[in-house]
């Protein structure tokens, strides 16, 4: 059941709603509103990030990865 994005071209409320059968779409209205003139926006996703356990390893600028991170002020 895809949740689509809507705007309201009254108000220029966005909102999301889930779509769970065809008659949803003639019942849409917009929340705040009422009104039915809404237009589709473009659905965006956007992953969970978090912090990772581990840092990456430092790069030396000479190649390879740092033998004494910190120690050369170059990282």
């Amino acid at each position: 059941m895809p949740i689509f994005e809507y705007a309201c071209e009254d108000c220029g409320t966005k909102f999301e709603k889930l779509i769970r059968r065809e008659s949803d779409y003639e019942t849409l209205s917009c929340p705040s509103c009422g009104e039915q003139h809404l237009h589709k926006e473009h659905s965006t996703f956007s992953p969970k990030m978090g912090a990772s356990k581990q840092s990456a390893p430092a790069m030396c600028p000479s190649g390879g990865t740092c033998p004494t991170p910190g120690k050369c002020g170059m990282n």
